[in-house]
């Protein structure tokens, strides 16, 4: 009768330990799953940094048809500047 009892307050003790265990482990995992994010936040992927440029090429281009005088347009060789009519 005694080991039972005492078999049974140690599975109870497994038992409750279990949810500890998983407790202690999300507490302890949380902090690295943290800075992960703030890392993946504050960082710009080759994939990212590539679609930015294009949008902004794409804006740049935009405005140097509308107006190829400004100086930012320049640079680029495929409009003719404007000429009076």
């Amino acid at each position: 009768m005694r080991r039972t009892g005492a078999a049974m307050m140690a599975a109870f003790a497994l038992i409750g330990a279990g949810g500890c265990v998983r407790t202690v482990t999300t507490v302890a995992t949380a902090p690295v799953k943290a800075v992960g994010k703030v890392v993946d936040w504050s960082t710009t992927s080759p994939s990212e940094r590539d679609r930015n440029y294009v949008r902004a090429m794409r804006k740049r281009d935009a405005r140097c048809r509308k107006h190829p005088e400004r100086a930012e347009c320049a640079q680029q060789s495929g409009y003719p500047p404007s000429q009076p009519q």
